[in-house]
């Protein structure tokens, strides 16, 4: 898949889960997913095996959109992580790009290398923490910019006084602390695409699910989440199908850029 398709998929899907749970299987949780009406999730470094995990994944679910996640695009930080954990060495950047990965993502700013490689082949979501951070990695090529951690920078607050400043271009995607309680104030705000994980679930179905294997009750749990992110969409943008509208409508209507050229 082009990157436009990954990122109309991004834009349709309106949720990019964070796969972070190592006691579930991803291919099932991916599948979840998919019952759900979303076609898309990330895998983060942060558990066992990531990339063994990204592989399988797209072997395994080839036209799902599987990202990676928690990358740290620094050689520097990657070799002394790597050198104290040599039994569990985390990816770089190439290594998840040559295992599949349909897109990339930071908890921080990704390296100008990494832009010249990428950008325009391979969405990139870097993680930004101020207006300075978002102008800059969207000006060297991001698609979208990941607002982390979301919750301590101030939630919907902090998405809803830095967008004038971006004249309500870029599209920030806030990670961290999303949940239903706030969801329907960063819809508000303009987000189009919100990143969470699996505590958005209630704590006594999470552990059911895990504690069983209930893949049911996730795509449940999951579709509960997926239908509450669309009503509040469709009451905001009421012209706007994002179950059918191209990258370019979704532009149009919300004003969005996403560096496709």
């Amino acid at each position: 898949m082009d990157i436009k398709g990954t990122i109309t998929i991004l834009l349709r899907d309106a949720l990019i889960l964070v796969f972070n749970q190592d006691k579930l299987d991803v291919v099932k949780t991916a599948e979840a997913l998919i019952k759900a009406g979303v076609n898309n999730m990330e895998v983060t470094c942060r558990i066992k095996r990531p990339l063994e995990k990204l592989e399988l994944l797209r072997k395994e679910l080839p036209d799902f959109v599987a990202g990676s996640a928690s990358l740290i695009d620094s050689p520097g930080m990657l070799d002394v992580y790597n050198k104290a954990n040599p039994q569990a060495p985390l990816p770089s950047v190439q290594q998840v790009a040559d295992a599949g990965a349909c897109y990339l993502v930071s908890a921080g700013n990704f390296s100008d290398e990494t832009f010249k490689k990428f950008a325009g082949r391979i969405p990139i979501i870097p993680g930004c923490g101020s207006v300075t951070e978002v102008v800059s990695q969207f000006s060297k090529g991001a698609n979208l910019c990941k607002i982390f951690p979301a919750k301590q920078l101030g939630g919907p607050a902090f998405v809803k006084a830095i967008d004038p400043a971006i004249h309500k271009t870029i599209s920030l995607v806030p990670t961290g602390g999303t949940n239903a309680g706030n969801i329907p104030d960063y819809i508000d705000v303009g987000v189009l695409v919100l990143g969470g994980s699996f505590s958005m679930i209630d704590k006594a179905a999470m552990q059911k699910i895990i504690d069983e294997q209930d893949y049911n009750l996730l795509a449940a749990e999951l579709t509960k989440i997926k239908q509450l992110i669309d009503e509040l969409r469709t009451e905001k943008y009421p012209a706007l199908n994002f179950a059918k509208a191209s990258t370019e409508q979704i532009s149009q209507i919300t004003g969005r850029n996403f560096n496709i050229t």
